[in-house]
């Protein structure tokens, strides 16, 4: 099992190899743990991880799921990551990233009036994790 702590929702790919997403009701608390408007203290960043990782912890037992060794899927400001996974360290909890490769889509958009457009969208395949 590898807990979802990000603010994305798991690929299709990414729940077929374990990837769980956090309850629904847990998901406000997440983004905004996660999500940095202005440039943090070193200290927000330390107590923020915490607190993240406590999170994450609680969620896992209070879902019945083993807790030691258990992985966690993090991603998010780089500036972040590694305190993160620090504190899921100490709480246990190993942090995996997610590896995907950024594919181009082009699709023609055909109007009645016989003029075009092209849309291009990046869609990312998840290819597996890095640990």
């Amino acid at each position: 099992m590898i807990l979802n702590l990000t603010q994305h929702s798991a690929s299709d790919e990414q729940i077929a190899e374990g990837v769980v997403n956090v309850p629904s009701e847990c998901r406000e608390r997440l983004t905004t743990l996660l999500t940095f408007d202005t440039l943090p203290s070193q200290e927000e960043i330390m107590a923020r991880a915490e607190k993240l990782a406590e999170y994450a912890f609680r969620i896992l037992r209070d879902s019945g799921d083993v807790l030691n060794g258990t992985e966690v899927m993090i991603g998010g400001a780089p500036f972040f990551m590694g305190p993160l996974t620090n504190a899921l360290a100490e709480c246990g909890l190993k942090a995996v990233f997610a590896f995907s490769r950024r594919e181009s889509v082009e699709t023609v958009i055909r109007h009645g009036d016989g003029t075009s457009q092209t849309r291009k969208s990046a869609v990312f395949r998840h290819l597996g994790f890095v640990r």
